[in-house]
């Protein structure tokens, strides 16, 4: 036997576990990541200037940094999370499809212009020039904070997985992993990043359309899957409930994470980056659309895998049956169940969760470097300090974040909920983070005591609302229904314990915190605009003629041209010719 069976011995269930190809591919994986970040770092070509090792020397293509975006974008925690969101509550979940193709476009027509037009090292510092710096530093507190409780969520839950199939300790796995992610981002850049995402991505894709293929196979047909599917109640799509203080209907998937992903998307420090990369404007817009179409593909491959999974224990439930310790190894455990008659493949296919996990912490903490120089490490030397010295220290930033986000991991484990703590975390931060960019891109008159006490307040707010929740998900005062699961087929004994079954608000829990997840981050958003509105309003309004038409989207900026030329009529004035007085499509090429 390889080890990749299932085992059932005197009634009680037996653990799956890696078989030597298994572990010989998994570690196979690994190397050829760090064999990537060496080669650029040492014989690539070099570069010797911040703009370089961050943007690649524009010499990327288009290709590549598509591919690697999608492989940043879709951590560990969506690959195994999706199929878990599908097995428990239906599908529900597969909606965030179309919210991408609305994001792509709102990225391509609002954000994307700005932030190319202005050729910035870090996205952070169109808030210094549109507002002032305190904002800057209040955005990159904020982008930090939440990238360094994330991060370690999304190496964690990987190596939860790994942990299971190989029986091996999850605090071994990860600093070894750790270790290596930070090695490869600290030689090689953002090429070693997105060639090692390019490999990643292709194993990630390849691995998972083998587990699809093969598990159709196993339960009979897609017939078969959809048969049992709709009869457990899985198929799920068009629940049409407004209420915002339901945990998923159709209007909150389409809604609230349109805005959770603009903060993954629009104005990403991690995703620009890799745009900035690209020698034009035209291949950026390119490499975006051609993002948006490999999410659908990868998002909807994890959410059939959960239909798949379901179709094969429709009749006896690995975690009601206590097979699987969390729903987090559900993927893992199916894969090692029905792959036994292809050697290797699970390892490839954990490789590739891993692979996802590694694209994510790389690219995160290449953003990171970025942005903790800029906005924290350059301004502390009063004289201009050398391309080489300045590339010295972020690399340097890289690996002292690496080492604290690895320390952090040793602390997820003491959480517990990392799926629930992503989402979360990501909810507080990215409300403030796509607001403040919004508010000085759609809003002229708004000014940096506006952006300043808005962010501030998001935070706030939604650090009350989130951090509430969480307490009253703890003692067990907010439950969530989770869809009936049968044990009737386990064929061993099997102790039942008490099911989550309920979700209804009880009188004695405040209403604001059964507030879905999924509106985190727009909850944190209008926070920021109706503060910001407010306290701009209040306080002076910003020069129109001292503020570059280039801040602005290029809808905004078209009304904002006019009030120029207004007030330079009014007093008498010719307004000098704007170069940004035209399509950025038409000005950048």
């Amino acid at each position: 036997m390889d080890g990749n069976s299932t085992v059932v011995e005197s009634g009680v269930q037996k653990a799956l576990f890696f078989g030597w190809l298994d572990f010989t591919l998994f570690i196979l994986m690994l190397g050829l990541s760090t064999l990537i970040g060496i080669y650029f770092g040492i014989w690539g070509r070099k570069e010797d200037t911040p703009k370089e090792y961050l943007h690649g020397g524009k010499t990327m293509n288009t290709a590549p940094v598509a591919i690697s975006l999608v492989a940043s974008f879709l951590s560990g925690i969506m690959m195994m999370g999706a199929p878990t969101e599908i097995y428990l509550y239906g599908t529900l979940y597969w909606l965030v499809c179309i919210c991408i193709v609305i994001v792509g476009v709102i990225t391509d027509i609002f954000y994307l212009p700005v932030f190319y037009e202005l050729q910035l090292t870090s996205t952070y510092e169109y808030l210094q020039l549109r507002f002032s710096r305190s904002v800057r530093v209040m955005a990159s507190v904020l982008w930090t904070i939440g990238l360094l409780l994330y991060i370690p969520i999304v190496v964690y839950v990987p190596a939860l997985a790994f942990s299971q199939v190989s029986g091996i300790n999850v605090h071994i796995i990860t600093p070894v992993i750790s270790v290596l992610c930070i090695f490869y981002t600290m030689m090689g850049g953002i090429k070693a990043v997105v060639w090692t995402d390019v490999l990643q991505g292709i194993v990630m894709t390849v691995s998972s359309i083998a587990v699809i293929i093969l598990g159709v196979i196993h339960v009979g047909g897609i017939g078969v899957v959809w048969e049992r599917s709709q009869l457990g109640g899985r198929i799920r799509v068009f629940e049409m409930n407004v209420s915002p203080f339901i945990r998923m209907t159709f209007w909150n998937v389409l809604i609230g994470n349109t805005f959770a992903w603009m903060g993954g998307l629009s104005i990403s420090q991690a995703m620009v980056q890799k745009f900035m990369a690209l020698p034009t404007y035209s291949k950026a817009r390119t490499s975006l659309y051609i993002f948006v179409f490999e999410v659908i593909f990868i998002v909807s491959i994890s959410c059939v895998t959960g239909l798949l999974i379901y179709a094969k224990y429709y009749q006896c439930d690995p975690i009601t049956s206590k097979i699987i310790s969390r729903p987090d190894q559900l993927l893992p455990y199916y894969v090692l169940d029905i792959a036994s008659s292809v050697p290797g493949l699970p390892g490839l296919f954990v490789a590739g969760i891993f692979s996802a996990a590694l694209s994510t912490m790389s690219s995160s903490l290449n953003s990171l470097g970025a942005t903790l120089f800029e906005d924290f490490v350059r301004p502390c030397f009063k004289q201009k300090i050398s391309d080489h010295i300045a590339n010295v220290m972020i690399k340097c930033v890289v690996v002292i974040i690496g080492g604290i986000c690895l320390l952090i991991v040793f602390l997820v484990d003491k959480l517990g909920a990392v799926l629930q703590l992503s989402v979360s975390v990501s909810g507080v931060t990215y409300g403030a983070m796509v607001g403040l960019f919004s508010f000085g891109m759609f809003y002229p008159r708004g000014n940096a005591k506006g952006a300043l006490a808005g962010s501030i307040s998001s935070l706030l707010v939604m650090g009350w609302i989130v951090f509430g929740t969480q307490k009253e998900l703890a003692y067990g005062r907010i439950k969530h229904t989770v869809l009936p699961a049968s044990v009737e087929g386990c064929g061993f004994n099997v102790t039942l314990s008490e099911q989550t079954v309920i979700e209804s608000p009880e009188d004695e829990v405040f209403f604001i915190y059964h507030l879905s997840m999924m509106y985190y981050t727009l909850a944190g958003t209008i926070v920021v605009f109706v503060v910001g509105i407010i306290v701009s309003h209040l306080t002076e309004e910003p020069s129109a003629e001292n503020m570059n038409p280039a801040f602005f989207t290029p809808l905004v900026r078209k009304y904002f041209l006019k009030k120029r030329q207004k007030i330079a009529q009014e007093n008498n004035q010719i307004p000098e010719k704007e170069l940004l007085n035209m399509k950025p499509r038409d000005s950048i090429s």
